[in-house]
């Protein structure tokens, strides 16, 4: 490939007086970067910060525009080859893998860019959102529940996306979404609360990793809002988020998010104020008005005009975008050492690595003795997922596709696999016209079949149908007002392949089209046209559906006859839980729980394969099974890398990257991101996940038979660093592939304190061996974000690391006692205290302080009431307390000041009238002396109050 010859750094000679700067490939990019800047006029610069930058040919730059979908393969751009989902790829923990993966994707990247300079070299990948809620409709863009796990994998992938030389890179990655966005429902509009300790520990070091390692050169701000304030115009975090790299970050808009500031958000009332603010906050290109340009332009210029705005803004902004077209050698044609051709899509060793990706990705959960599957066996392959690889709408076109059932068949023959994918298969006849439904040549469903004609019905849950005509094996669907079966897979940004039945008490269906909400007739033509149009069920065609084939009833006999059933269940990625949309809910579809029933009636040698984006809830279903296997949709080599695993050709090695909880109320609030005050994620759960992070099982025993824990120094403190040295034993007939895994625990802590993994490493243990496998973790990593001093802070105490295979399965621990000075109490007297740091927060909200800058506190929407709690507060010799207040609204707005311990009030101030919401006062009330030196303060909100700081007097 070619990243195998990496071309050297240009050499440092002297600038050649009669090349312009921006050409001379000897100096800096910086420096490059800003002599180009000197020469393009204010209008070409200005044009510069749409997603779709026009060429300036004089200057030899190209036209331009951000973003190639790269999530898990090239999308959108034809035939690319397409790999397991990341969550799919996290499952593999192996970042040489996800390295090799990302670079192949690069690889194809650079190759459709030979063939179309247009497509851009900037990726918009990957995504590093932490996995919090399984409910998330994008759940599957993402790689871990965990955010330092988010961090490691995702910087493999960008690593190999953009390549290992020192000056040009293959592709430049984008991290997305910056920041706190977890949720589909009203994600444009919904405000995430971070108070500080969830987003220092929990939310931002997930980008942290991937911008410190230097292997990203752009960042996609969020749809959300961040504690009041839209994602894309937070400039502290941006400014924080940029501090963390050595070279420039291209901050790019997600897609009409400008808009929205103005529109959903109404943070500005008009959008030249608005697309100011953007540019002063960090954001770069503007993605809006699809490739038109005229209104981002025309509105950077009335701002420039109206003084909202100076030329140093905008070309700070440029600066950053040429920075990184510099990067990817869009001057230096022959320097380059990323160049490939149009041929490089498809390649042979992409196919093995897409293979090897799928196999790597497969996490067996669950087995009693069933698995691998013996090679004489018959297998009868059952469920939506048998045969059929389904794609999500980040999948690029794979050359091809192969199936469980097909690459069964390979290995098998095919006497000894028998699919039966569960559909029932009916014949629909329109009363209208009193004939069957059929396709024509193009598709064209009619009403005038007087043979049977079979159309497949696959629900896929919640009254959500696919239909798929037989002869032509094409699914239904209405994008064009006529119904045809013409399409190879639900697809599209609107899926335009589901269908809902309703059932008239006659027995009659009425069906409607989701995608467009209307419902089927047929026309008053000759031929019967069925067509999307109807309003309503009672205006729509009235079908008598008769069932041909039961698909319960042929699950139950393929399964009958076969030594082994292997029935698939889980979801379509444009289904129930996509971009735009989350989950109903996180149970398996209830047609798919009676496929599972049937199934293990009619044989108790039952392996139940999850294939899917997300992580389910598994009741009865896990505890019949015979064995439970997960895997991710798994891209064009899917069928093979499952039943390399499943036959025991490759030991199976995936684990997961995200816990699966025990039932729906452990996952917690969806749009409730304190993951502290929710005790929810892997982390503070105070129960265990059914499946727990780091999960999988191996075809080998393995079992960890001891724990030892050394320091590098004595006394050990926050400079120390502890090796821990697992001992695994595989008491198995098989090699055992384990991911050894280290947490650690602070039961004595004085703050909730996390179940986190802090170290683990791969290792192969052969039959009847052990292997000692040796664990480095700094002190500084038990650290947690002391609110009081703004600092990280490794409290002193009793710590206990724990070795095991996952964070459910903890099975040998060590204490280590860690010194060091304690957090002392808080200081209210020598600064003000920003009321956002308080330890605890009870029905308020984080809001923004200014537009631009800052955090307040304010009673929550639907609350009359709220208060915050600031422990351990020195307030020996106070007499007063200067509050900085505003207010929401007009009405009743007070703030009260208690002693926390005995309730007694030390303070009062009702927040004048008349102030808005950004008209901060400072006001100090007397305060109560609370007779001891060291107390609790409650600081209640009442009514339209906002509080941004208190201090002591």
């Amino acid at each position: 490939m070619a990243d195998d010859a990496p071309t050297p750094t240009p050499a440092a000679t002297a600038h050649d007086p009669g090349t312009p700067r921006w050409r001379d490939p000897a100096l800096p990019i910086e420096e490059r970067a800003a002599a180009l800047l000197d020469e393009l006029t204010r209008d070409e610069r200005i044009a510069l910060l749409h997603q779709h930058a026009p060429a300036v040919e004089r200057l030899g730059l190209g036209a331009f525009r951000t973003g190639t979908e790269a999530l898990h393969g090239v999308a959108w751009l034809g035939t690319a080859t397409t790999f397991p989902q990341p969550v799919g790829l996290a499952a593999t923990w192996d970042v040489d893998l996800l390295e090799r993966v990302g670079a192949a994707v690069g690889v194809e990247v650079r190759a459709k860019h030979a063939a179309d300079p247009t497509v851009s070299l900037n990726v918009w990948a990957p995504v590093v959102d932490p996995l919090r809620h399984p409910a998330w409709g994008r759940n599957e863009e993402g790689w871990s529940s965990d955010p330092h796990v988010t961090a490691h994998l995702a910087t493999a992938y960008a690593r190999g996306l953009r390549g290992d030389h020192p000056v040009y890179w293959r592709t430049v990655p984008t991290l997305k979404h910056f920041l706190g966005y977890d949720n589909e429902t009203d994600r444009a509009v919904t405000s995430t609360q971070l108070r500080p300790r969830v987003l220092r520990e929990y939310e931002l070091p997930a980008f942290r990793g991937p911008v410190a390692a230097g292997v990203v050169g752009a960042v996609m701000p969020s749809y959300n809002l961040v504690n009041g304030r839209p994602a894309h115009l937070s400039g502290e975090l941006l400014d924080e988020l940029r501090s963390w790299s050595a070279t420039s970050l291209l901050v790019v808009s997600d897609a009409a998010a400008p808009g929205n500031v103005v529109t959903f958000q109404r943070y500005h009332d008009d959008h030249v104020t608005s697309h100011a603010a953007l540019l002063r906050a960090g954001v770069d290109s503007f993605t809006a008005d699809d490739a038109d340009p005229r209104p981002t332009v025309e509105r950077v210029i009335a701002a420039l005009e109206r003084g909202l705005l100076t030329e140093a803004d905008v070309d700070r902004a440029v600066l950053r975008q040429l920075e990184l077209r510099l990067r990817t050698g869009e001057l230096d044609p022959d320097l380059d050492p990323w160049v490939v051709g149009p041929e490089s899509i498809d390649l042979p060793e992409h196919r093995t690595l897409a293979r090897e990706a799928a196999a790597r990705a497969v996490v067996v959960l669950e087995d009693d003795g069933v698995l691998p599957l013996p090679r004489d066996a018959s297998v009868a392959v059952v469920g939506p997922h048998a045969d059929r690889v389904l794609h999500d709408w980040y999948s690029g076109t794979p050359p091809y596709l192969v199936g469980l059932g097909t690459a069964l068949a390979e290995a098998l023959g095919p006497d000894r696999v028998h699919v039966a994918d569960g559909a029932d298969r009916v014949a629909l006849t329109a009363t209208s016209t009193g004939r069957g439904v059929r396709a024509l040549g193009d598709g064209t469903l009619v009403a005038d079949a007087l043979e049977v004609v079979a159309h497949d019905v696959t629900d896929w849950g919640d009254g959500l149908l696919t239909l798929r005509d037989v002869a032509s094996d094409r699914l239904w669907s209405g994008a064009g007002w006529v119904v045809r079966a013409d399409a190879t897979r639900v697809g599209g940004w609107v899926a335009q392949e589901s269908f809902r039945a309703h059932r008239h008490d006659d027995g009659t269906w009425s069906l409607q089209h989701v995608g467009s909400g209307r419902w089927l007739r047929v026309q008053h033509d000759e031929a019967g046209t069925l067509v999307a149009d109807a309003t309503g069920a009672a205006h729509a065609e009235r079908f008598a559906a008769r069932v041909l084939r039961s698909g319960t009833q042929e699950v139950a006999r393929a399964a009958a006859a076969a030594d082994v059933v292997v029935v698939t269940a889980g979801n379509d990625p444009h289904l129930h839980g996509r971009e735009t949309e989350d989950r109903p809910h996180l149970g398996l579809p209830a047609s798919q729980r009676a496929l599972w029933r049937a199934a293990v009636a009619a044989n108790p040698r039952a392996v139940l394969l999850v294939v899917s984006s997300y992580p389910y809830v598994l009741e009865a279903e896990a505890d019949a099974a015979a064995a439970v296997v997960w895997s991710s949709h798994g891209g064009q080599e899917h069928g093979h890398g499952l039943a390399d695993v499943l036959l025991g050709d490759v030991e199976p090695t995936g684990r997961l990257a995200q816990e699966w909880p025990a039932d729906a109320a452990q996952a917690g609030d969806l749009l409730d991101y304190d993951v502290i005050a929710t005790r929810t994620t892997s982390w503070y759960s105070p129960t265990p996940h059914r499946y727990g992070l780091g999960h999988g099982r191996t075809y080998g025993d393995v079992r960890y038979a001891a724990l030892d824990v050394a320091a590098d120094r004595a006394p050990v403190d926050e400079d120390a660093t502890l090796v821990a040295h697992v001992t695994v034993e595989n008491h198995g007939a098989r090699p055992a592939h384990e991911l050894v895994q280290l947490y650690v625990d602070a039961p004595g802590h004085r703050l909730p304190y996390p179940h986190r993994l802090v170290a683990h490493a791969r290792v192969v243990v052969a039959p009847g061996a052990t292997s000692v496998v040796a664990l480095r973790v700094p002190v500084r990593d038990l650290a947690v974000w002391d609110v009081t001093r703004d600092r990280w802070v490794v409290e002193p105490g009793r710590y206990v690391l724990g070795a095991g295979p996952s964070s459910t399965a903890v099975v040998q621990r060590a204490d280590v006692d860690v010194a060091g000075a304690p957090v002392p109490p808080r200081e209210l007297r020598d600064r003000p205290v920003r009321v956002a740091d308080a330890d605890d927060l009870r029905g308020v909200d984080l809001s923004e302080r200014t537009r631009e800058t800052g955090t307040c506190v304010q009673v929550r929407r639907g609350r009359t009431a709220g208060e915050v709690l600031l422990r351990d507060c020195r307030v020996a010799g106070a007499t007063a307390i200067a509050l900085e207040v505003a207010r929401t609204g007009p009405g009743p707005a007070r703030v009260e000041v208690r002693d926390s311990s005995t309730g007694a009030e030390l303070a009062r101030l009702d927040v004048p009238d008349g102030v808005g919401r950004h008209d901060w006062t400072l006001t100090t009330v007397p305060l109560t002396d609370p007779a001891r030196d060291v107390a609790d303060l409650c600081v209640r909100l009442v009514g339209t109050a906002r509080l941004a700081t208190l201090r002591l007097v």
